[in-house]
């Protein structure tokens, strides 16, 4: 099994990462698995955490009173998974489900913004790479929103 520096080294997220940061990082992360249909998190929960998925697929989910989750996005290994630790409330904004037998770095939030704070370039590296994925969730959120309501594009 390869080390949690050598997965973030490779991984999309945190590829062109000065070294040094994935260091950090990685004093951050711990492996974490989780089981076909359970959820990771819940809307509303305390964001205490995000993971970058090593295998499986994670479903992202709003509910909606009267027809229940829908889908927002799919993610799969080489994904990250939740933004809301960086961003004050620090509230969980979707529900996240593994959809098959999940594997991923789960990354403690306390932990990366102390470190943010300290070495506020670490902070803006994190936080270009996070509102790209801010963009993605809001577009798949845009575009699932069209499809409910049979709107054309």
């Amino acid at each position: 099994m390869k080390t949690i520096e050598t997965f973030l080294s490779e991984h999309p997220f945190f590829q062109g990462l000065d070294p040094a940061y994935i260091d950090l990082l990685a004093g951050c992360a711990a492996n974490v698995r989780f089981d076909a249909g359970g959820h990771i998190f819940r809307e509303g929960d305390e964001s205490k955490a995000f993971y970058a998925i090593r295998q499986g697929k994670v479903a992202v989910e709003i509910f909606v009173p009267g027809s229940g989750p829908i889908v927002i996005q799919t993610l799969e290994a080489g994904e990250v998974l939740g933004w809301s630790w960086l961003v004050p409330p620090h509230r969980k904004q979707f529900d996240a489900r593994a959809l098959e037998v999940t594997v991923a770095l789960k990354f403690d939030a306390a932990c990366l913004r102390t470190k943010c704070e300290e070495d506020p370039k670490l902070g803006y590296e994190l936080l270009k790479r996070f509102t790209q994925i801010l963009g993605q969730r809001l577009q798949a959120t845009r575009l699932q929103l069209l499809d409910v309501y049979n709107v054309s594009r």
